[in-house]
C-alpha cells in the first residue's frame, strides 16, 4: 500500500496549474482617477455646448460647482493640467528644479561622472539630432513691415467681426491632418493667426528605419500682432494641439473670393461664375425634416439674382431658399468645381421625386445630406489640389484621407 499524500504533496504535484489562483483586478478607482473623470465631465459638457456650465440651470449646478473647485485648488490644478484642453484652469505654476538643484544633490550612482563608458548612449538606428538641427532652422517670429501688414490687418479685423456676429466659431483643434490647412485661421496662446501657405517639400520619412512618413514643410504664418513665422507645419500643429484652437469657416451667406493672397485679384481677372450652397425653406415635411440638407450649385450670374424665382423651380424644390455660402470664382472652371463636389458627396445625394404644375415627375440631383462645414472643407481641398487624396465617409460624416493602395506582386 502506497504512502498517503500530504497536502504539500498534492499542491506540489499540480502539473497543470489547476490550483493557481489569480488575484482579481481591483475595480476601485483611485482618488486621482475620480478627479480626472469629474474634470472630463466638464470638458465633455463644454465640447457639446461651447460654454462653461452655470448655476442658472439646476442640471448644470453640480458641474459648475466642481469646476469652481478645480480653479481654486492649486494641488488639483497640477493633477489636471494635462487634461485641460479648454484652458479652464488658467496659468499653472509648476516647481521645476533648476540645474544647480540637480547637480548639488548627492549622485549616489555616479550617473554624472563623465569618465564612464558612454557607448550605451550611441544609437545606430535613431535620427541624428545634429543632422536634423542643420536642416531644421529655428523658426523665429519676425516683424512685418507696416505697409505689408495693412492687407492682413483688414482680414484679421473682418474675422474678429465675424466671430462677434456668430458667423465664425472657435472650436477645439483635434487633428493636424484634417484641421491644419492653408488659408485658415487659428488661435494660438490667445493670438489670432492666419496660415497663408505651406510648402510640403520636407521629407520626414528618412529620419529613422521605423519612422512613419508624414507630410511636413515650411509654413508662412501671419499673426495679428504684425509678426510672421516660417515654423514647420508639424511644429505648428503640435503647438495648436497643445495650446490652440481652430476658427471655423463662415456658416452664413458670405461671398468668398478665391485668391492666393490678398493682392492676387487684378482688374483683368475674369469672374467665371459662382459656386453656392443653399438651404431650403420648404414647408414639405419630407424636406424640412431632413437635417443638413443643402443644395450645391453653380450660377453664371450673382446668386441673389439666380434664386429670385426659386419657389417656382424644381431645382430649388419649389420653395424659397436661404443662401449659406457663395464662392466667387476667378479664372477657374466653376462648373468643373461644382461637378467635383457633386461626385465627392455623391453617396449622400437626396433621392426624391417632385411633380410640377403639369404633373410631370422631376428628380432634383443637386441636393446633398451633409453638414455645411464639410462642404466648405471639401471646397478648400479642391482649391488647394488635395481633394483626390481624400474621400467622404457618409456614415460617420467625416472627410478622411485615402490610404495608399498597395500594388499586388506576383
Amino acid at each position: 500500500m502506497g504512502k498517503k499524500k500530504t497536502l504539500d504533496d498534492i499542491f506540489n504535484d499540480d502539473d497543470f496549474g489547476l490550483l493557481d489562483v489569480k488575484p482579481e483586478a481591483s475595480n476601485v478607482k483611485s482618488e486621482e482617477d475620480r478627479l480626472i473623470d469629474a474634470f472630463e465631465e466638464v470638458n465633455t459638457f463644454i465640447d457639446q455646448n461651447q460654454r462653461e456650465p452655470n448655476t442658472e440651470n439646476m442640471s448644470e449646478y453640480k458641474l459648475q460647482a466642481e469646476l469652481a473647485h478645480f480653479k481654486k485648488c492649486e494641488a488639483t490644478k497640477e493633477t489636471l493640467r494635462l487634461f485641460d484642453r479648454h484652458n479652464l484652469l488658467g496659468h499653472i505654476e509648476t516647481n521645476k528644479p533648476n540645474i544647480d538643484d540637480i547637480l548639488n544633490k548627492q549622485d549616489a550612482f555616479g550617473l554624472l561622472d563623465l569618465d564612464k563608458d558612454l557607448s550605451i548612449f550611441k544609437f545606430n538606428h535613431a535620427p541624428n539630432t545634429q543632422d536634423r538641427a542643420k536642416t531644421d532652422l529655428v523658426a523665429k517670429r519676425t516683424p512685418i513691415k507696416e505697409k505689408e501688414f495693412e492687407k492682413y490687418e483688414k482680414i484679421f479685423q473682418k474675422v474678429h467681426q465675424e466671430l462677434k456676429s456668430g458667423k465664425r466659431k472657435i472650436k477645439t483643434f483635434k487633428n493636424v491632418e484634417k484641421h491644419l490647412r492653408e488659408k485658415c485661421f487659428y488661435l494660438l496662446d490667445g493670438i489670432l493667426l492666419y496660415l497663408e501657405k505651406v510648402d510640403f517639400k520636407r521629407n520626414t520619412g528618412n529620419l529613422g528605419k521605423n519612422t512613419s512618413k508624414r507630410k511636413d514643410g515650411r509654413t508662412r504664418v501671419i499673426f495679428e500682432n504684425a509678426m510672421c513665422s516660417n515654423m514647420l507645419y508639424r511644429s505648428l500643429g503640435k503647438s495648436l494641439y497643445a495650446n490652440g484652437q481652430i476658427i471655423t469657416e463662415l456658416n452664413e451667406s458670405q461671398a468668398q473670393e478665391l485668391f492666393v493672397d490678398a493682392e492676387s485679384i487684378k482688374e483683368e481677372d475674369i469672374v467665371t461664375g459662382w459656386v453656392y450652397v443653399l438651404k431650403s425653406k420648404s414647408n414639405n415635411p419630407e424636406i424640412s425634416n431632413i437635417q443638413d440638407l443643402y443644395k450645391i450649385g453653380f450660377s453664371s450670374t450673382p446668386v441673389e439674382q439666380r434664386i429670385k424665382n426659386a419657389k417656382n423651380e424644381a431645382t430649388y424644390l419649389f420653395a424659397d431658399v436661404k443662401i449659406m455660402t457663395t464662392y466667387k470664382i476667378y479664372n477657374r472652371n466653376a462648373i468643373k468645381l461644382e461637378s467635383l463636389l457633386h461626385k465627392f458627396f455623391s453617396n449622400t445625394c437626396l433621392n426624391i421625386d417632385l411633380f410640377d404644375g403639369k404633373n410631370q415627375r422631376i428628380t432634383p440631383r443637386e441636393w446633398f445630406i451633409v453638414p455645411i462645414e464639410l462642404i466648405n472643407e471639401a471646397i478648400d481641398l479642391i482649391l488647394n489640389g488635395h481633394i483626390m487624396s481624400y474621400k467622404y465617409d457618409a456614415i460617420n460624416q467625416l472627410i478622411n484621407e485615402r490610404l495608399p493602395q498597395s500594388k499586388n506582386r506576383n
